[in-house]
């Protein structure tokens, strides 16, 4: 997948004879190797939706990483590496709330989205530092109405209609491609959400040996994040894992 190492890919700071920086290209390649997370947006609102495996059935299932509220009318969806996702949702958070206290109005999502990405941005030209290995959706409603911006380990912004990031989002993306409409209600977004996820797991659990050392297998609404952001209220609400489950159960019972 990637050539021979260089010296190339030793600096952050040194382009590649073909104009690469290729530690930017790893941290991509972390991205795609994360568990997969989902946004969409539609005029009455946006959804977000991500797996996240736990390591043991002792690990606390209401404890996430991958998918959480940066304000009010504000969440995110995160794919790639947990702890740098944590470092720059912090950092979110205090945007978000100083926007409060100078401008006494909720942040706007896409000035948001691009203040992160701008440190994304500095942190692939600063020598002994290396790129953030995650990939973050931004997803809520502002004045300007329902929004889903991308943040990408290069530090590139940019808006979507919907999004899939991580492992199998090729896949998610052709499902997206072929299923998504702009006119969506949030439970038709959210039922496609989580319904691509559970292809993506399905097929990356066959594949794999996991649960051969006898350990109980994980219900899969024990691992799926979902969250919705009405264009109504404009609150970002978790749901539940009895919500969870029931969309589960009514993926599975329809197809």
């Amino acid at each position: 997948m990637f050539p021979p190492p260089t010296a190339y890919d030793r600096a952050i700071t040194v382009f590649s004879p073909d104009g690469r920086i290729l530690q930017v290209e790893y941290a991509t390649e972390t991205v795609k190797r994360g568990a997969p997370g989902i946004g969409i947006q539609t005029v009455h609102g946006v959804i977000l939706v991500a797996h996240e495996p736990s390591r043991s059935p002792l690990v606390d299932p209401l404890y996430s990483q991958k998918l959480l509220q940066i304000d009010e009318h504000i969440g995110v969806a995160a794919a790639g590496l947990s702890s740098d996702a944590r470092v720059l949702i912090d950092v979110a958070r205090q945007y978000a709330q100083i926007h409060r206290l100078i401008y006494d109005e909720p942040i706007p999502i896409e000035v948001l989205a691009r203040r992160i990405g701008d440190i994304k941005q500095a942190y692939t030209q600063h020598a002994g530092v290396r790129p953030f290995g995650v990939c973050l959706l931004f997803g809520g409603v502002d004045s300007s109405g329902p929004s889903l911006f991308v943040s990408e380990p290069a530090g590139i912004v940019y808006r979507c209609k919907a999004k899939a990031v991580g492992r199998g989002s090729e896949e998610i993306h052709r499902m997206l491609l072929e299923e998504y409409r702009e006119d969506m209600t949030l439970d038709e977004a959210l039922l496609l959400g989580i319904r691509c996820l559970l292809k993506v797991i399905e097929r990356t659990e066959s594949s794999s040996e996991e649960g051969s050392k006898g350990e109980p297998k994980i219900p899969l609404h024990l691992e799926i994040r979902a969250a919705v952001i009405p264009t109504e209220t404009r609150q970002f609400r978790l749901l539940g894992l009895d919500e969870t489950r029931e969309l589960i159960e009514k993926i599975k019972s329809s197809s």
